[in-house]
């Protein structure tokens, strides 16, 4: 890096070195791992208030004021001519997530039908990247009917109001809607039941569950043993969205230089820094 760089801070580090950054099939570093510390990766902090008390990191980024300090392994160059700042940011962190569970984690293929429960802002995401991918179904699931209108946008198709089920279950619904199951289910709300709900919705023999989603610590996920031999469905979490921050952001600008990738339209209001508690 150089003085003057323009970069986006990611909470997932990419060193480039380690055994995980230099595997194609991972984007866990293992020099500086993930881990939820009010720490830089040394154990110590680089912040003070004006009275000389230390001050907490956040996710090894700190993004929510005027100056920051990161490791080397937790930023990404980006060109300013090709994407302004205000959208960059959006890749920081949850359109990546979203848009990568579907491209990379998933490989979601044209054609497929898509489930997707829980349409906030990954959620939607993941619509984004299962649209780009060419599904010809995408499945929003939600317990708010006003999402429907919104996730059009992002290329969700049909809708299902979790709470206007019935006497049935959702995977019911589900199964009974794509006619056995969907080719791929994603979790974006962090629920372990939902987490179930999402596994018994995916096709037989092939359907894939993706894990978003971040549930409370401690919980676990119930599923039948037997059912996991007999079905041959795939259950998979992922982070980031498989992606590598250092080298597989750019394709996701190159995806929205070329209009693929809509992140305009992910951004509904902006809210002054001054008003950042209220946001």
């Amino acid at each position: 890096f150089a003085e003057g760089d323009n970069v986006i801070p990611v909470f997932l580090s990419d060193c480039g070195e380690c055994r995980d950054c230099s595997s194609a099939k991972s984007n866990l570093c293992s020099r500086y791992p993930f881990n939820i510390t009010p720490w830089m990766q040394d154990g110590t902090s680089r912040f003070t208030d004006l009275n000389g008390e230390t001050l907490h990191h956040f996710l090894s980024v700190s993004s929510f004021m005027q100056y920051t300090v990161l490791n080397a392994a937790n930023v990404a160059k980006y060109d300013p001519d090709t994407i302004s700042p205000i959208t960059a940011c959006l890749l920081s962190c949850g359109v990546s997530t979203g848009v990568g569970a579907a491209w990379k984690t998933a490989n979601v293929e044209s054609g497929s039908t898509v489930v997707i429960f829980g349409l906030g802002a990954i959620g939607l995401a993941v619509a984004e990247g299962a649209r780009i991918r060419g599904a010809a179904r995408i499945i929003g699931v939600d317990i708010n009917p006003e999402k429907f209108e919104i996730s059009k946008k992002f290329g969700v198709t049909e809708f299902v109001n979790s709470t206007s089920c019935g006497d049935k279950s959702l995977s019911q619904i589900i199964n009974e809607m794509t006619d056995g199951g969907a080719d791929y289910c994603f979790e974006c709300v962090g629920l372990a039941s939902l987490i179930t709900e999402a596994y018994d919705s995916c096709r037989k023999g092939w359907g894939k569950t993706v894990v978003v989603g971040v549930t409370q610590p401690g919980d676990k996920v119930e599923l039948s043993a037997l059912g996991i031999v007999d079905y041959g469905r795939i259950l998979t979490g992922c982070i980031f969205g498989s992606i590598k921050p250092k080298s597989e952001l750019s394709i996701l600008i190159k995806s929205y230089a070329e209009k693929e990738l809509e992140l305009d339209k992910f951004i509904t209001h902006e809210v002054g820094f001054d008003d950042i508690n209220k946001a």
